[in-house]
């Protein structure tokens, strides 16, 4: 294992290096996940871009249609930040049940987007959250929303040269309920067999916005507005929360690995899309 490690102390350095590397090069934030990439020699690059002495890239900032989250923002500042647990407390959920307080300290948010990899806590919950992602390179900006910057296994939309710069999060609608499931299928620290994060929203007991988002059981986490709306302008009875649930389970291509049968996982999407609505519905906040 060898390669080149460069450590920009600027982000138009590491755009440049991103730059005249291109493939050849990766991006090191936090390392918890590329570090064992490498030592299992699933990957191979040539450069390794070290963003850690980059300033001001790791901030939780409120403002008033939302909140920006810098890429190096750990897990562990944003389970613990009270502005994310005030406001957006499925994504402090979320971001709490990745693996273990020491991983917490040291994963990113934007390594954890950027790693794209299926079996993980906060991309679900940003995905029912509405996020977009901020890529910059030296030619320039972009906003993704979350549903296109994911692709598939361990793939984004991000181009070589570009580097997630930030994660923007909108306000949710006031009073909305929200909640996160995570179902493990071996140890208390184990990634998600299968994973769901719901936000919605009421009028008195009636359902006006309902967006529910399902992980860990398929390539990418995936929202299914048809589905969704099923609940818009209704109120969530036992019937109704059956259907949602049954919508979601026969229309996700469910994969197999060592967590869980495809089989097992539809199961389970069903079980869980139940319990996450019983829950919006009783007033979970």
């Amino acid at each position: 294992m060898s390669f080149e490690l460069l450590q920009p102390d600027s982000l138009p350095g590491a755009l440049k290096a991103l730059a005249q590397h291109g493939d050849e090069a990766k991006v090191l934030a936090g390392g918890t996940a590329i570090v064992l990439m490498l030592q299992q020699k699933l990957i191979a690059p040539t450069v390794l871009v070290s963003v850690g002495r980059i300033p001001d890239l790791a901030y939780i900032r409120s403002e008033p249609d939302g909140i920006h989250v810098g890429p190096l923002t750990t897990l562990r500042d944003m389970e613990r930040s009270l502005v994310i647990q005030t406001h957006f407390p499925l994504l402090a959920q979320a971001s709490g049940e990745v693996g273990n307080i020491r991983v917490r300290n040291q994963a990113t948010l934007g390594g954890n987007l950027a790693e794209a990899d299926y079996a993980s806590d906060p991309p679900t919950a940003l995905l029912a959250l509405g996020t977009q992602i901020t890529a910059t390179s030296l030619r320039g900006e972009r906003t993704i929303p979350l549903e296109d910057f994911l692709i598939g296994f361990y793939t984004t939309d991000l181009e070589p040269d570009e580097l997630i710069t930030d994660v923007f999060i909108p306000a949710s609608a006031p009073g909305s309920r929200t909640t996160y499931l995570k179902y493990r299928s071996r140890s208390s620290e184990d990634r998600p067999c299968a994973c769901v994060a719901a936000i919605a929203a009421f009028e008195a007991e009636t359902c006006t916005d309902l967006r529910v988002a399902v992980g860990a059981a398929s390539e990418v986490p995936q929202r299914l507005p048809a589905v969704e709306n099923l609940a818009r302008g209704q109120a969530l009875t036992d019937e109704l929360i059956g259907e949602i649930a049954a919508g979601y389970a026969d229309n996700i291509d469910t994969l197999e690995d060592i967590r869980g049968s495809a089989w097992y996982r539809t199961q389970m999407i069903r079980i869980h899309v139940v319990r996450a609505l019983e829950e919006l519905r009783n007033g979970r906040r």
